[in-house]
């Protein structure tokens, strides 16, 4: 099977550090600023906006707004990465998806900095236990993405774990197995508006990453029910 993640929220808890983060980056790009740590969480604010959940969002391709690809964002999600911390020893997940011989690649969203997201899996200990990288949103769109993982790896059943199901709705194929992990941060978009799960099909929830195998196994037997 083919294994696609999610980085922030999903793999990696990246989501509680934001203002500290945005504290240490103002430090030291602005060491001259007063009343730092209220800056910090003013621009927490000002970025958990761009959390939102967005119905069909990454259609089209999209290059951030200039004031957010600015040095003292670089700095801020390098320090982000710093503080980031690993979801349910998703390490060792991932080296046993592999183990049993599964396909387990990254499938996650740009940041605001051109090549960030792999900068950020290389400095958490990820981007080298994936058998692929699929960055979307600049120069691929979501669907282009999806698009190019079945030209990669063909009709093979494709399980797709996300803390943001939102991004489930009206993709995948018919044997695309959608898996929302309940990251509480970004589930709290989702519990709003829970209606919207049920046009999702093949949908699975889990609360720890390691109940993936279970829906492995579930699937297994739903696909070969005789054995």
């Amino acid at each position: 099977m083919i294994i696609a993640f999610d980085f922030d929220g999903t793999l990696v808890d990246s989501y509680s550090c934001i203002e500290e983060a945005f504290l240490r980056a103002l430090e030291k790009r602005y060491r001259w600023l007063p009343g730092k740590k209220l800056w910090a969480k003013l621009l927490t604010k000002i970025e958990l906006q761009f959390e939102r959940p967005s119905l069909g969002g990454h259609k089209k391709t999209h290059k951030p707004p200039f004031f957010l690809r600015t040095k003292f964002f670089e700095t801020w999600f390098i320090e982000r990465a710093k503080l980031t911390k690993p979801i349910d020893d998703s390490l060792e997940l991932l080296k046993k998806l592999k183990e049993e011989g599964h396909t387990v690649i990254s499938f996650s969203a740009e940041d605001f900095i051109e090549g960030m997201k792999v900068k950020r899996l290389k400095m958490v200990g990820l981007y080298d236990l994936f058998d692929d990288v699929i960055v979307f949103g600049r120069e691929m769109t979501l669907d282009e993405a999806f698009r190019l993982v079945r030209e990669k790896y063909g009709n093979e059943t494709f399980i797709w774990v996300d803390d943001k199901p939102w991004r489930f709705i009206g993709r995948g194929d018919e044997n695309t197995e959608f898996v929302w992990y309940y990251f509480p941060f970004t589930a709290r978009f989702v519990e709003k508006n829970r209606e919207k799960l049920a046009l999702i099909p093949h949908l699975h929830v889990i609360r720890d990453l390691w109940s993936l195998f279970d829906v492995i196994e579930n699937v297994k037997k739903r696909k070969h029910p005789e054995g």
